[in-house]
């Protein structure tokens, strides 16, 4: 189950960049009161292949307890064209236990072909996405404001070195409490594969700032119980935003 949490929140740049705008999102991950990891998120402009772009990374490992019984340092980076929000390049850097996998990925929408470092070459759908940068060109492509709850859409995705589908529903808007104070949110649920530890394949739920569209939540509906990745720490251009 912690693989999930790491796609989504983890950090690594493996690019060259422009110093412009940059976002760092710092969570801790908590199963109840006990504190089982902690997660980090970098969104920062850069330039790939002489495009504007940008860089979506992410790093998640686990720390106490939760790390001698099953250690985990992830790394993901995705880095998408900034006008169309499509991926150009992923990188996958896996540590669980005795685990590992490493990939990298190159995107090349305008032949529409994927070069896999592991697999080689793949045709690629129109419009698809990979399971990092999914949620962020959802919020960016779709009117979420006009979106119905309950309403689902379903993106062509690459993910564990595969073309897939992945659906995502989405539930409606709700005020949660934050290191940011209350913030409104859009509430996304992805329907992935539930595993040994989700209680349900849509188990897991992601709160989605309306204003700076980032994720400041995520719950995960476990059989062992509720787990939650909570924003501890909001930094642009350095400069820390929590009050």
């Amino acid at each position: 189950m912690l693989k999930y949490i790491i796609i989504f929140l983890s950090v690594f740049l493996l690019t060259q960049t422009v110093f412009a705008k940059e976002k760092r999102v710092l969570f801790n991950l908590k199963y109840g009161f006990i504190k089982g990891g902690e997660a980090e998120m970098i969104i920062i402009d850069t330039i790939f292949n002489g495009k504007p772009a940008i860089s979506y990374c992410f790093k998640g490992q686990t720390t106490g307890l939760t790390n001698a019984i099953y250690g985990v340092n992830d790394t993901y980076t995705t880095i998408v064209d900034a006008e169309t929000n499509l991926p150009l390049k992923a990188i996958r850097d896996i540590k669980e236990n005795k685990y590992r996998w490493y990939n990298e990925t190159y995107f090349y929408p305008d032949i529409d072909s994927l070069k896999s470092e592991k697999t080689g070459w793949k045709k690629m759908p129109e419009d698809m996405v990979d399971i990092i940068s999914s949620f962020f060109y959802f919020v960016k492509v779709y009117d979420m404001e006009s979106m119905k709850p309950d309403e689902i859409k379903t993106l062509t995705s690459f993910h564990a070195d595969k073309i897939d589908t992945i659906a995502i529903k989405y539930i409606g808007k709700e005020k949660i409490k934050t290191e940011l104070g209350k913030t409104k949110t859009y509430v996304l649920v992805p329907s992935v594969d539930k595993g040994k530890l989700l209680m349900s394949s849509d188990g897991l739920r992601f709160f989605i700032s309306k204003e700076l569209e980032i994720p400041v939540m995520l719950e995960f509906e476990l059989k062992i119980g509720a787990l939650r990745a909570i924003l501890k720490s909001y930094k642009i251009d350095g400069v820390e935003q929590v009050k």
